[in-house]
Order: C-alpha cells, then sequence, then structure tokens
C-alpha cells in the first residue's frame, strides 16, 4: 500500500464485477490464491473468495468507499444473448460506461475488459456493435487498460459445455448446428486467470487489444465429438436452427450464438503467448477439465 498525491493506493487489491460468472469466479480465486485481495460486484449471491459487495448497475454511491485506490478493475460483465429485460445496450454499453465511471470515482487506473473474438468497427452482428461499442467507451476513457477479445474460454462449468450438456439430458442427443466444420480456438479459464494477473501490472499490455487465444484451433464437430464421448450426435440443417433460436427462448442457441459459431473467428495465439509468457494449457488436458463423457 502506498500514498499518490494523497490517494492511497492499495496494490494488490483487484476489483472484479461480474465475480459470480464462470470467469469471475475461477479468476477471482486464481488472484486470491496469488496474494490478491479482490474485491467481487455481483447482483446476487457470495464468492468463495475475497469481499462480496451486492451491486445493480456499479453507480451505488456507497461502492466508492470500498473501492478506493485499487490496482485494477476487472470488467466482467456481459451478455450474449438479448432478452427484454437484458439487451446488449443496457448489459454490454451502459454497464460499461458505469464501470468506467465508477473506477474514475474510486481512483482505479487500470480497467481490464472482455470482448469477443471477432469484434471490429465493421461488425453488423448486434452482440459484436455492442462490445466494440463498450471498447470505445474504454479506450477513450483516459484510463489504462487492456482489452482481451476471448474465443471460446472453457473449464468444468464454462457456457459451451453446459449447453452440450443440457442437451444430452433433456433430449439425449446433442445437436451441431449445419456443417460443423467451423472453427474454435478454445483457451483453458486457468490460462486466462494467468493473463489476467499478468496484465493487471505488466506494462507491456498497456493500452492494447489482444485475442485471448489457445494453442489449437479445430472444428466445432471435433470438439463436439472430443467432449461428448460416446453420446449421440444429429447435424441439424442451419436455417431450422436459426429460426428456432428466433422462436424459442429454450433453443440451445441464440442468433448471435449461431452467427459467432459458424463465423470462423480465430486469434493471434503468437501474440498473446509472447506478452503473457506462460505455459498455455494444451487443447487434450483442457478437455479433461470438463468432459461430459
Amino acid at each position: 500500500m502506498s500514498e499518490i498525491c494523497g490517494l492511497v493506493v492499495h496494490r494488490n487489491r483487484v476489483v472484479i464485477s461480474g465475480a459470480t460468472g464462470f470467469v469471475g469466479k475461477n479468476t477471482g480465486r486464481f488472484l486470491a490464491r496469488n496474494g490478491f485481495d479482490v474485491v467481487a460486484l455481483a447482483r446476487k449471491g457470495r464468492t468463495d473468495f475475497g469481499k462480496t459487495l451486492k451491486t445493480q448497475d456499479l453507480t451505488e454511491k456507497n461502492l466508492v468507499r470500498h473501492l478506493k485506490g485499487s490496482t485494477a478493475f476487472l470488467h466482467l460483465i456481459g451478455t450474449g444473448r438479448q432478452t427484454a429485460e437484458n439487451d446488449y445496450e443496457t448489459v454490454n454499453v451502459n454497464l460499461t460506461k458505469n464501470a468506467v465511471a465508477l473506477c474514475k470515482r474510486a481512483g482505479i487506473g487500470k480497467i481490464v475488459y472482455l470482448s469477443g473474438l471477432g469484434v471490429n468497427k465493421k461488425s453488423t452482428l448486434g452482440y459484436f456493435i455492442s462490445k466494440f461499442k463498450a471498447e470505445q467507451e474504454i479506450i477513450h476513457s483516459g484510463l489504462d487498460y487492456t482489452i482481451f477479445r476471448p474465443s471460446y474460454i472453457i473449464g468444468r462449468g464454462d457456457q459451451l459445455s453446459r449447453t452440450l450438456s443440457s442437451q444430452i439430458y433433456h433430449h439425449g442427443v446433442v445437436v451441431i448446428p449445419g456443417s460443423g466444420k467451423y472453427r474454435l480456438q478454445p483457451i483453458f479459464v486457468y490460462d486466462v486467470a494467468q493473463v489476467i494477473m499478468k496484465a493487471i501490472s505488466g506494462r507491456q499490455f498497456s493500452r492494447k487489444i489482444i485475442d485471448l487465444v489457445g494453442l489449437q484451433t479445430v472444428t466445432y464437430n471435433r470438439f463436439v465429438r472430443d467432449l461428448v464421448g460416446k453420446a449421440k450426435i444429429k447435424h441439424v440443417d442451419f436455417e431450422k436452427s436459426y429460426h428456432d433460436a428466433l422462436v424459442s427462448a429454450s433453443s440451445p442457441f441464440g442468433v448471435d450464438d449461431l452467427s459467432i459459431l459458424v463465423g470462423n473467428y480465430v486469434g493471434n495465439h503468437r501474440k498473446l503467448a509472447s506478452l503473457s509468457r506462460i505455459a498455455f494449457t494444451g487443447y487434450d488436458k483442457m478437455l479433461e477439465a470438463c468432459s461430459l463423457s
């Protein structure tokens, strides 16, 4: 702990929004085990690491006194599927604006944000547009930042694995939309936690946008077969999957989920490896951690 221009700076205190989500929980636990004082922000529930503060939209006045002088703010709140209550603008854009404002009020100089692989200013997909707008809020905030654009983050309890598991449980079969030849570049959640820890204070991550992707690129066909083992798999016409996503909230994939899945988005792992200098988890070991077979 030190004092800069009258502000007490807690060099090992990190704030995590969306701390009860899959990435938030795993990152929070990892940081706590590695000597960080973690403050978890969540709408409901509690974490098994650090101190949990309740917040609805990151604007509550009482937050500032608890967060003042923290080293970094990890903004992990986001949604990949719209509903009437939680649309992209409200969750992905407006909450990012609120996170930036909170950082400024609390004197937090660094923000780390999870965007999405494939996001760019020419995006026409609603989800990508919202993520790009959120990125711009951060870039023009005056704060130091690291923006990660992740592929599918994999580990026990990840969203994609849960979707596949739910299909097996409810229908006895895993559905693959279309050909399944589109590619993924999955990354292990503990690798993500390590990279984020490096980004908190590593100057090499300052004011950068970085693809957060794993070592290996695989087709969705292969990923599903490797993950579900002997479970039955069925290919479904992509147009039918898209129609189901449009008309049914119970569809395993949302409209934008499908568009992202078939988008063939792959990233620059070499850059990530060069900056982070960590030993990334291999594909097979990653699968072992979340196997459904």
